[in-house]
């Protein structure tokens, strides 16, 4: 359904995580039967997530970890890692930095040129950790530092910018073709962000593995204000769920659809799985862990732009491990634990065995389900009152079936 916002210009609605509800189907299930494994490529893992490539959140020593837990790290190769052989230090002043000096001074750290020599020494260091090694490149870079990757054994390669599209226009130089690239690499590769059916269907034609869905929506990104670019997750998703399912047709290959940002808690990662997404990229969830580089602040991959930085360095309380985090126990009520589990159990609750399964849940459109009878919660910033979220009541209910 499209609204007129003006004489000659209409606008569809589109709906983020907090405005959509999973609905209960007629059985539900044991926890222990339901399976969140995802495959991607050659690859298996035990939890549907990837952190996201961020500097504040992976490390070598962070992305074994969490390899080691089940999932898939990220980590920036065009970050502090690849840019000084001790980045320790760095990460300390960062965190020192008050509000007002970090985003200068982040752009002087940032202007350290990377180390070509360090991009295979990283990639080993995660290698000899035995877990999949993936990280990332922006497409200015990807040609220039291919072959390095390659060479030093890299396993899953993301090419990642605020949005990549299929179709790169420029007067200046020979932008990065796609079509041309991802099937001569020897690699798997993922491609995003995008956020619209057709921006996926052509990166899908690509031959990537899989395509990230998210512009803007992270807890440290800034593009949306600075840009005025996005669309609400919940919409970004299901919009690029039916552009694969348009691709299998034509091509009968599967591309993974990866939620990339606006998650925090498990309930997101589930509503984000439920309209259509394979798997996750989270990155500020997993800067609260005790292990995360950032001495307990979040940083988006654009917020040291020399010229037009898009992000912010946000804090974040380091008050759990990675494990506790993604598998539990959680020692807190606000679903900030445990993301993983509750994963699982939100899928049991519905009654759904695995992800594809889990596509089919019938979802509602409800924004009151984050403030119906929770007045106690609020008043006492607790619980689901604790985060901030404010919401109006109206209810559709929507279903793929």
């Amino acid at each position: 359904m499209e609204f007129e916002i003006g004489i000659g210009k209409t606008a569809r609605r589109a709906y983020g995580f907090d405005e959509v509800a999973i609905v209960p189907s007629r059985r539900t299930r044991d926890p222990e039967d339901v399976s969140i494994e995802w495959e991607i490529d050659a690859y298996t893992f035990q939890l549907p997530m990837m952190a996201s490539a961020m500097d504040a959140a992976v490390s070598p020593a962070t992305a074994i970890e969490i390899g080691r837990l089940g999932g898939l790290a990220c980590l920036n190769l065009e970050g502090l890692w690849t840019r000084y052989e001790d980045p320790i230090p760095v990460y300390d002043e960062i965190a020192g930095l008050p509000d007002e000096k970090a985003t200068r001074r982040m752009q002087e750290l940032y202007a350290e040129p990377i180390k070509e020599e360090l991009i295979g020494k990283r990639i080993g260091e995660i290698k000899e950790g035995g877990v999949v090694s993936c990280a990332s490149l922006t497409p200015a870079r990807v040609e220039r530092y291919a072959g390095l990757v390659l060479e030093a054994g890299l396993d899953v390669l993301v090419i990642q910018g605020t949005v990549v599209s299929g179709e790169h226009v420029s007067s200046r130089a020979e932008p990065l073709n796609l079509k041309e690239f991802v099937p001569s690499f020897d690699i798997p590769v993922i491609v995003g962000g995008c956020a619209s059916y057709s921006t996926a269907l052509h990166l899908m034609r690509t031959g990537a593995v899989g395509v990230l869905v998210g512009v803007g929506p992270g807890n440290a990104c800034t593009s949306r204000g600075v840009l005025g670019v996005g669309v609400p997750q919940a919409t970004a998703i299901a919009d690029v769920a039916a552009a694969r399912s348009q691709h299998m047709m034509e091509t009968g290959e599967y591309c993974n659809v990866i939620a990339d940002g606006g998650m925090r808690t498990g309930g997101d990662v589930s509503k984000a799985i439920a309209v259509g997404a394979d798997a996750v990229m989270i990155g500020s969830p997993l800067a609260r862990a005790k292990e995360a580089p950032g001495r307990g602040y979040h940083w988006g991959m654009a917020t040291f732009h020399p010229s037009l930085p898009r992000g912010a360095r946000v804090a974040t309380h380091q008050d759990g491990t990675l494990e506790e985090i993604l598998m539990g126990p959680a020692q807190e009520n606000d679903g900030t634990f445990n993301l993983m589990g509750a994963l699982r159990t939100s899928m049991a609750t519905t009654g759904y065995a695995d992800i594809p399964e889990f596509h089919r849940a019938e979802v509602m459109v409800a924004p009151a389900l984050m403030s119906e009878g929770k007045k106690l919660q609020r008043e006492q910033s607790v619980g689901m009152g604790s985060n901030g979220r404010a919401a109006v009541e109206v209810g559709v209910a929507v279903s793929d079936d």
